[in-house]
């Protein structure tokens, strides 16, 4: 419950980040890029939170499974042998990993409705809400299109489990043999390090997830143009440039810092609420 609250309240403050991390991550593969500051103009700065039901939703399964079983595993861990590093990596991979496949279908509305006001006028899907996503993926597309891009997402996660949870819960130790002890600074430094180094690592996964999420069949031979992680990948680098697996990249590591940041602190101040009643 306390992670799931984390999550969302901190994806509140970060959705127009990972707004303009996904249509710049994106531009390319419309071969229509409008720059994001005339879609603000045109738009109004509301539309950086395009998407924020989605996103909310996504916290609400993927916040808390992730960061709720990386605690029940790392606790069940510590009975049997002492948690070290390599222990925490394990955890954060495989929590993260059932989190990906539970919140997946949250993930493609939100990539969709995030990225819609980018898109030329005859290419936007016009989702109202994620409720309006769900049904019309359901309808239009198969009932397998919500996990469209589930094997980047989860090869995202786990990466995200090991970079982030796993490496979060190392740094707050080692910045407090530093002297960094205050509760803020502590949690801020371990959050924003933590935040940089998995952004770095998973961002062309991320790319492969956007592409493959966002999709829709060719309309000669309507099969779809991306259909694995490695194949997408290897198709962008081929095609646009290995760089571009890193378009966005400073929006999408604002999103993954200042979320890890907000995230951490809210789930520590509700944990020591609950401590003190």
């Amino acid at each position: 419950m306390i992670p799931g609250i984390g999550g969302i309240g901190a994806w509140v403050i970060v959705h127009p980040f990972n707004t303009v991390a996904v249509r710049m991550n994106l531009a390319t593969a419309s071969g229509k890029e409008r720059r994001q500051d005339l879609v603000i103009l045109d738009d109004g700065a509301m539309s950086l939170y395009k998407g924020l039901s989605a996103g909310v939703m996504r916290q609400v399964f993927y916040a808390t499974s992730r960061l709720g079983l990386f605690d029940v595993m790392r606790d069940a861990l510590a009975k049997y042998r002492e948690i070290d590093v390599w222990s925490r990596l394990a955890v954060g991979v495989a929590s993260g990993a059932c989190a990906a496949v539970v919140s997946c279908p949250a993930e493609v509305s939100l990539v969709r409705m995030s990225n819609d006001s980018a898109l030329p006028p005859e290419l936007r899907r016009n989702y109202k809400s994620v409720v309006d996503a769900a049904v019309r993926i359901a309808r239009e597309e198969g009932i397998f299109a919500y996990w469209r891009g589930c094997m980047p997402f989860v090869n995202r996660a786990m990466l995200v489990g090991a970079c982030q949870v796993g490496t979060y819960d190392q740094l707050k130790s080692t910045f407090n043999q530093l002297g960094v002890t205050g509760k803020f600074s502590n949690v801020f430094c371990a959050s924003m390090t933590s935040g940089l180094f998995y952004a770095s690592v998973t961002m062309p996964f991320e790319t492969a997830k956007n592409r493959m999420a966002s999709q829709r069949p060719d309309p000669v031979t309507k099969l779809l143009p991306y259909r694995s992680t490695v194949q997408t990948i290897g198709t962008i680098a081929k095609t646009e440039g290995v760089l571009s697996l890193w378009n966005g990249f400073w929006p999408y590591y604002l999103r993954c810092g200042g979320h890890t940041v907000f995230c951490f602190i809210i789930v520590e101040q509700l944990k020591s609420l609950y401590l003190s009643r």
